[in-house]
C-alpha cells in the first residue's frame, strides 16, 4: 500500500512595478532564459529570506532562529544572563567551548580582525552562518552555566562523552519554524543536518523582459547659484513584471523536523498547523527589499493558489513556457488576464493527465482580470485562506496519527 503524504502547494502570481528586488554582481535585475525569450528573476534565497523576515511579526520569537557567524556572542549573553559572573572575553571563549561541543565546528577571533584589533581580542566567530533556534541556545547556555560550575571548567567538562552528546543533542532538538521550513547545513557535523520541508523556486516573469536604466543627479544643498552641474549623477537598472512565484512544503518532514507539541495542552500537530499557517501569510505577502526606497514597489499579489496533495509537488510554471503577450487576452493591455488564462487552462490538464488529485484548493484574486482563475478552487481572503489551510493540514496529520 503506498502511503499518503501531505504536500502544500502555493502558487501566486504577483505583478511589480518598475523595480530591482535582486541585483546580479553588476547590479542588473536578475534574469533568466525560459521559453526562448529572456525573463525577470527573483532568486530563491531573496523570497526565502523575505520571508523569514516576514515570520517576526507573525510568530513568537520563541519560535524562530538567528543565522550568524557571531554566534559566540549571543551565546555568550545567554551564559552571562543565567547568572554566571564572567568577563567578556571569558564568556566569549566559554560560549565557542559550548558551541565547539555540539557542532564540531571552529570558533575563534577572526584572523584579520584580530591582526586589526589594537588590544585585546576580537569576540570569536564561526567560519560559516551557525542556524540555532532560540530554543537550542538556551539549552546550550543551560548546559554552558552547568559545566562551568564545576571544577575542571568547561573543557574538562565537555571532555566526557555523555556531556558531549548532551550538547549534541541541544543543537539538534527544538528546531525552530525557520529552520525546519529552510533547513540547515553543519559543515563539521552532517549528522545534525536539517533537510528543509519547503522548496521555493525563482520567481520569474510569466513574459519577456528587458531591463532598463534610469539616469539620475543630485544636487548638491549648499551650491551656489553660479556654480554649474549636478554633485552626484549615477545609473540604476530597474525592470518591470508580473511574475509566478511557486513554493511547496512537504507537511510530513515539516512536522519531523519540528516535533510534536511542547505543551501538554496543545494538540500533537500544532506546532505544525502554526508553521504552514506562517509560511502561507509570509510568503504570499512578503517582498524582497532590494532597492525598496528607490522604486517603492510595495505590491501584493494579484492571485494566489494554495492547494493540497497526497502526492509529489506540482509547479505550474509551464503554463508560461510560452511567453504571456501583452493585450493577449484581447480586453486589457497588460499581461495579468493572459497569464491568468492561460494558467486556468493548463492546471486542469496538468491535473488530468497525471491523475495529480488535489484533496483541497483555494483562491484568492483579486479584480475581473483574475477571473478566470475563479474555477480553481474555493475563493478565499487571506485570512480564510491562512486559517483554512491550517484546518485542512491539522486534520490531515490528526487522521495519519490515528
Amino acid at each position: 500500500m503506498v502511503s499518503s503524504r501531505t504536500i502544500l502547494d502555493v502558487h501566486i502570481l504577483q505583478t511589480v512595478p518598475p523595480s530591482n528586488l535582486n541585483r546580479d554582481d553588476t547590479g542588473s535585475p536578475k534574469s533568466a532564459m525560459y521559453g526562448g525569450v529572456r525573463r525577470a528573476r527573483v532568486s530563491s534565497q531573496a523570497w526565502k529570506r523575505a520571508t523569514r523576515r516576514a515570520f517576526e511579526g507573525l510568530l513568537d520569537p520563541a519560535e524562530l532562529g538567528v543565522r550568524t557567524k557571531k554566534v559566540a556572542e549571543l551565546l555568550a549573553a545567554r551564559i552571562t544572563a543565567l547568572g554566571v559572573e564572567l568577563k567578556e572575553p571569558e564568556a566569549w571563549q566559554a560560549a565557542a567551548d559550548t558551541i565547539t561541543a555540539a557542532t564540531g565546528a571552529k570558533v575563534e577571533p577572526p584572523k584579520r580582525k584580530a591582526k586589526a584589533a589594537e588590544g585585546d581580542d576580537p569576540a570569536p566567530e564561526s567560519q560559516y552562518l551557525m542556524f540555532l533556534s532560540g530554543r537550542q541556545l538556551d539549552a546550550l547556555a543551560a548546559l554552558a552555566a552547568e559545566g562551568l560550575k564545576e571544577s575542571g571548567g568547561l573543557k574538562e567538562f565537555f571532555k566526557d562523552k555523555e556531556n558531549r552528546a548532551r550538547a549534541r543533542e541541544a543543537a539538534n532538538t527544538r528546531h525552530s519554524v525557520d529552520i525546519a521550513l529552510f533547513g540547515r547545513m553543519v559543515a563539521d557535523a552532517s549528522d545534525i543536518n536539517v533537510d528543509a520541508a519547503a522548496q521555493v523556486a525563482h520567481a520569474i516573469s510569466v513574459h519577456a523582459v528587458e531591463n532598463e536604466s534610469d539616469y539620475y543627479t543630485a544636487v548638491d544643498d549648499q551650491r551656489a547659484d553660479d556654480e554649474p552641474g549636478a554633485g552626484m549623477i549615477g545609473t540604476v537598472d530597474f525592470n518591470s513584471a508580473t511574475l509566478y512565484r511557486y513554493a511547496a512544503v512537504d507537511v510530513d518532514r515539516l512536522r519531523e523536523n519540528l516535533g510534536d507539541g511542547l505543551r501538554a495542552d496543545e494538540p500533537a500537530a500544532e506546532p505544525v498547523r502554526r508553521a504552514v499557517e506562517a509560511f502561507v501569510e509570509a510568503f504570499v505577502t512578503s517582498i524582497p527589499t532590494g532597492k525598496m526606497n528607490t522604486f517603492a514597489n510595495q505590491t501584493l499579489p494579484d492571485a494566489v493558489i494554495v492547494k493540497v496533495r497526497s502526492a509529489r509537488p506540482i509547479s505550474f510554471a509551464g503554463a508560461f513556457e510560452e511567453a504571456v503577450q501583452a493585450g493577449g487576452d484581447g480586453l486589457t493591455g497588460g499581461h495579468v488576464a493572459g497569464a491568468c488564462a492561460q494558467l486556468a487552462a493548463y492546471v486542469p490538464e496538468v491535473e488530468k493527465a497525471f491523475g495529480a488529485v488535489t484533496e483541497d484548493s483555494w483562491v484568492l484574486r483579486v479584480g475581473g482580470r483574475t477571473s478566470a482563475l475563479a474555477g480553481l478552487g474555493a475563493e478565499v481572503g487571506l485570512g480564510e485562506l491562512v486559517a483554512a489551510v491550517g484546518a485542512a493540514v491539522a486534520k490531515r496529520l490528526a487522521g495519519s496519527a490515528g
